[in-house]
């Protein structure tokens, strides 16, 4: 049967006391026996030290039991914050995240570990959020191009008087949203890999890499920069700055450096003016500054913002007064 922490505790202090008072109690015994071994007969001292043991004996034993209860009220004060703890874990369920510990007590220990237990729930109820809100949207936008097929094959079927250059149109209509569908569900697939950090730890040209997707109308500037990571992920959070750019806006630039021990990537264009309100959730997935006018998943820079994290880098997004947009990607850089 193993003991509760309260009541090992408890052992310990009793113990601590037990043995402070039997050393004392054994000098006191010590010095006495001398003592009365000079001043009384030796008959007289064996019966003032029979009676003194029993004595003894009976102060531990009533020191002990006092030890007992004290340390036992004692302990379960200190460890009522752990109770509370544990109470509060146990009450935590997926529909009820907002349980708090909210010790008051000394910044003690303790206070220290309610607090980063309450931390870490504040972290578990905003990923939980998060999670619910990208479920939610997530399957709203793959309902809308199911629901649009649908509706076109119905109105197609609908119809007995159909013609063939109909039917085309329904197709091509079907075959566009199809393409829509493919494409969220593999950014929605490249985001669930970023998200769990770099797959691969290979030597990758950055360079190289804007080279092959930085096509069309976009002026670039590459320095030669290394960075190490999966080159694929990687290669998607080019493509997707600049697929974002083109769509978006006018006058594309591409620049690469190295500034210091990072590598640096600026993705920037022209445009209409950004409020900076807006800058924050664009990072965030399926938001769009215009929806009328979006056509794409809203997924593009929440991948890159995923991405450059995984790789040990982040992003930082700025609306110049001009107008457009400007995207920097930090990654730590490595020598050649």
């Amino acid at each position: 049967m193993r003991l509760s922490i309260r009541a090992r505790l408890t052992v310990m202090v009793v113990g601590l006391i037990v043995a402070m008072i039997s050393v004392l109690l054994v000098v006191s015994w010590w010095l006495l026996a001398g003592h009365l071994d000079r001043t009384l007969a030796p008959d007289a001292a064996d019966q003032v030290m029979d009676a003194l043991a029993t004595q003894y004996v009976i102060a531990t034993a009533g020191a002990a039991l006092v030890a007992l209860g004290l340390a036992w009220l004692a302990a379960g004060h200190a460890l009522a914050p752990i109770r509370r703890i544990a109470a509060t874990a146990r009450g935590v369920r997926e529909d009820r995240l907002d349980a708090r510990v909210r010790h008051v007590g000394p910044e003690d220990e303790l206070h220290d570990l309610a607090t980063s237990f309450d931390a870490m729930l504040d972290r578990v109820e905003s990923a939980v959020s998060a999670q619910r809100r990208f479920v939610a949207n997530a399957s709203h936008e793959l309902r809308t191009p199911l629901t649009v097929m649908r509706a076109e094959a119905e109105v197609a079927l609908d119809d007995p008087d159909i013609t063939p250059e109909q039917l085309r149109e329904v197709a091509r209509a079907v075959v566009d949203q199809t393409d829509r569908t493919e494409r969220l569900i593999d950014a929605l697939l490249v985001l669930a890999t970023s998200t769990e950090g770099a797959r691969r730890d290979e030597p990758v040209d950055l360079a190289a890499v804007a080279r092959r997707v930085a096509r069309g109308p976009v002026t670039a500037s590459l320095g030669a920069v290394d960075e190490r990571g999966d080159e694929a992920l990687l290669e998607r959070l080019v493509g997707n700055l600049v697929e974002n750019a083109v769509r978006y806006g006018t006058d594309v630039r591409v620049a690469i450096d190295r500034s210091g021990d990072e590598a640096r990537l600026v993705v920037s264009n022209g445009g209409e003016p950004i409020p900076e309100t807006a800058l924050a959730r664009l990072t965030q997935p399926f938001q769009r500054l215009d929806r009328t006018r979006c056509r794409g998943s809203g997924l593009g820079l929440s991948i890159v913002d995923a991405v450059a994290r995984a790789h040990g880098g982040r992003l930082t997004l700025a609306a110049p007064p001009t107008g457009g947009l400007k995207a920097e990607v930090r990654l730590p850089a490595f020598p050649r």
